[in-house]
């Protein structure tokens, strides 16, 4: 939500300066769409799937992969995978809740890797790779959690999910090289063993809900 001092700093910037109303019109328009964003912290193991994944859904603004729930400023990527910083691998996702919501992104999610697996996924160990949601207000968290608990109440999975969810309280945009690493680097022999097969199920099953 806009506070009141950015209002005032957006109405002195529209009267101090010479802009045309076409100007002030898309300027209102950027502000509007940007405010319109929200944003979600997940982590379901290695961040080059997760952020294959959730950058081919319809509605999804941008996914960064970095570290998340850890005590170490600034970690490394070498750092993270020692364990011994308390991050996980994670990615930052901001989406357009109007195209997709919450609730769509947390069944994608919960489909995506196997939640049941402490601090695993795959041949990938570590709590690093833990499974975990990262919520960015109380009702990312409600929701989070009825879903958790639908979902072990159904017994969808054959053990009980131990999917962590916590309050975010940092953030650290990965290396460089980390991102947009499985269209940059599809050949890439993790890529094509663990990467590939996870991206091709998600889009057969969640064909309706890819961008064009």
């Amino acid at each position: 939500m806009i506070n009141r001092y950015s209002i005032f700093l957006l109405f002195i910037y529209l009267i101090s300066c010479n802009t045309t109303n076409v100007e002030s019109k898309e300027l209102i328009k950027t502000n509007t769409i940007q405010q319109a964003m929200d944003t979600i912290t997940f982590g379901a193991g290695c961040f080059w799937c997760v952020e294959a994944i959730f950058s081919d859904l319809n509605g999804v603004e941008s996914v960064v992969s970095g570290y998340a729930g850890g005590t170490v400023k600034n970690p490394s990527y070498k750092e993270v995978c020692t364990g011994s910083t308390g991050h996980a691998e994670v990615c930052q996702v901001t989406y357009d809740p109007t195209i997709i919501t919450y609730k769509e992104l947390l069944e994608v999610f919960w489909q995506v890797h196997d939640p049941t697996t402490l601090n695993r996924q795959g041949g990938d160990v570590g709590t690093q790779y833990r499974s975990a949601i990262f919520y960015h207000t109380n009702e990312q968290k409600e929701i989070a959690e009825e879903f958790k608990k639908v979902l072990n109440n159904e017994q969808v999975y054959p053990n009980p999910i131990v999917t962590e969810i916590t309050a975010f309280t940092n953030f650290y945009p990965a290396e460089d090289y980390h991102q947009d690493y499985f269209e940059l680097n599809g050949e890439n022999p993790y890529c094509s063993a663990v990467v590939k097969p996870k991206v091709e199920k998600f889009r057969k099953v969640f064909k309706d809900k890819l961008k064009n």
